[in-house]
């Protein structure tokens, strides 16, 4: 993993980027756009994003590359998202998590160069190989409670699915579930994922998604519940592989939830680790050091590093962090915690509650790990 950043003098941005791109290979790209404040209104913030990316894109390394999907963290998205253009794009997220470094707006590229993108039945799909990553963000209902935006959001999602001879079963990696109001309307959400899960054969006994529950606003106010997701045909069940650490996490079933702690795909010259949002928390579920955001931070990276060695991977591997804080008086500690032990991965932090209100933080990664698996098709 290459670890870098550039800084375009032109658009006052920093660009961090994380490039796996083996010669002669598909090369995959995680990017952090964080624009310096200059005081100024939203869209003149979000016109230098959109010219940094510009700027980005045409540097050599990037030549031939896609943009597969984006997500903008915003401080205002009711308010912001109809100043931004409507890209035809599936791959598009926006939601209310502000930057807490003082920005109105950051986001998240994933750029692959190789292979062949294109929209099909509403959604991003990148094809390369004889594997298709099916990319389907920003989804959204408009009418009844948490849990009844959930289920429909699901049936959709997995009509979409089958129109590629797709499950949610088989063939889905991970999922990203943002919640209006998270302290109340994460119930709702958890038990209509759990009913849906139930039909669609994901239990305790067979396995979960990667994914991640927390705070988020979407653009529409009537929304509770936002959905990206992100599956996988082509492969093989032999090449998913669920993380536990159960030396450091309990099952989530124990405690109502159904997602996994993480989830590896591997391939013949990589592995992709997708770990789900993770906290303080133990092996039997309890939430730790209530009230102390240094030793929480801490706790947590304990926990994401335990996942990581379970996939044969670590820190030195991760391309992206997300960071949710639900206290914005906290981030200083937190920053100069990621800044001192990760200063060249690509993240965010973000103003996000988190789905237990003991819970002061939570992160999420995704890392890209090399490898030699004889007998399977690379990426």
């Amino acid at each position: 993993m290459k670890n870098y950043t550039i800084k375009f003098e032109e658009t006052n941005a920093n660009v961090e980027i994380s490039a796996f791109a083996p010669e002669e290979k598909i090369a995959e790209y995680h990017v952090m756009i964080h624009v310096e404040p200059q005081g100024e209104m939203f869209s003149s913030q979000y016109a230098r994003i959109c010219k940094t990316e510009e700027f980005l894109m045409q540097q050599p390394e990037f030549q031939g590359a896609n943009i597969v999907f984006k997500r903008y963290f915003v401080s205002d998205a009711t308010n912001q998202a109809p100043l931004m253009s409507s890209e035809e794009s599936f791959g598009i997220s926006i939601i209310q998590q502000p930057p807490l470094d003082g920005s109105k707006i950051a986001v998240w590229l994933y750029i692959v160069k190789g292979g062949t993108l294109k929209i099909a039945n509403g959604c991003n799909v990148l094809e390369h190989n004889g594997y298709s990553h099916i990319y389907k963000m920003g989804m959204i209902k408009t009418e009844g409670d948490s849990a009844a935006q959930t289920e429909n959001l699901l049936l959709e999602y997995e009509e979409v699915l089958s129109k590629f001879n797709a499950t949610l079963e088989a063939n889905c990696v991970r999922t990203w579930f943002f919640v209006r109001d998270v302290d109340i309307q994460y119930a709702g959400m958890v038990k209509a994922r759990r009913e849906n899960f139930y039909t669609q054969g994901l239990t305790e006994k067979t396995h979960y998604i990667a994914s991640t529950g927390i705070g988020g606003l979407p653009a529409d106010t009537r929304s509770i519940v936002q959905l990206g997701t992100y599956a996988l045909t082509g492969a093989e069940k032999s090449q998913i592989k669920y993380l536990y650490a159960p030396e450091y996490l309990n099952p989530t079933y124990e405690y109502g939830v159904t997602f996994e702690r993480g989830t590896c795909v591997e391939y013949g010259d990589r592995a992709e680790i997708y770990i789900s949002g993770t906290a303080s928390i133990d092996n039997k579920g309890n939430v730790l050091y209530i009230g102390d955001i240094e030793k929480q931070t801490l706790r947590m990276l304990e926990n994401v590093n335990a996942l990581l060695l379970e996939a044969k991977s670590g820190f030195s591997d991760v391309a992206q962090i997300i960071v949710y804080l639900r206290d914005i008086n906290d981030y200083q500690i937190v920053k100069k915690i990621f800044d001192e032990r990760f200063p060249d991965i690509p993240k965010v932090i973000t103003l996000a509650p988190v789905c237990r209100p003991t819970w002061l933080i939570e992160m999420e990664c995704v890392a890209v790990a090399e490898r030699k698996n004889q007998g399977i098709m690379c990426y």
